[in-house]
């Protein structure tokens, strides 16, 4: 069975791989319609790869949409050029776009032990009685919070 965790894992590998290939060591000083210089390039942060052959890092140079390297400042900042928008991320974490549409993370684990799940409740009579047990659980002055 493939988790979520082993897919996001495997697909940043394989994202990352091709960032370090020879194809992508291009001489950054090009000139002419080729230019290697990168859209936008940040640095100076805490940058997470999750590519277990280089976890960290601290610059990123992109170029229409597409990572053309991750690494030092020193290794990136060779990519900006004079149209390059340079971003200082002020020692700031970033992370790849792990993106979930909708999530409370905070509210879940604040008062996960506190909620009520419904999903896939067969009656009323189930409701009632899983109810009765959350209200004698739930510390007061707290409600019970539903969910599902």
């Amino acid at each position: 069975m493939t988790t979520r965790r082993t897919f996001l894992g495997a697909a940043s590998s394989l994202a990352f791989s091709n960032l370090f290939s020879p194809a992508n060591a291009a001489d950054p000083n090009k000139t002419g319609a080729a230019s290697m210089y990168a859209d936008i390039v940040l640095h100076n942060g805490l940058i997470t790869t999750l590519d277990r052959a280089n976890p960290n890092a601290t610059a990123i140079a992109v170029k229409d949409g597409l990572f053309m390297d991750v690494g030092t400042d020193r290794d990136v900042m060779v990519f900006a050029g004079p149209d390059t928008k340079i971003v200082d991320l002020k020692g700031k974490r970033v992370l790849p776009g792990l993106i979930d549409n909708h999530t409370h993370v905070v509210r879940g684990g604040l008062n996960f032990n506190m909620e009520l799940r419904w999903d896939g409740v067969r009656s009323l009579a189930d409701a009632m009685d899983m109810l009765k047990r959350q209200v004698a659980i739930t510390p007061a002055p707290q409600w019970v919070r539903v969910v599902g």
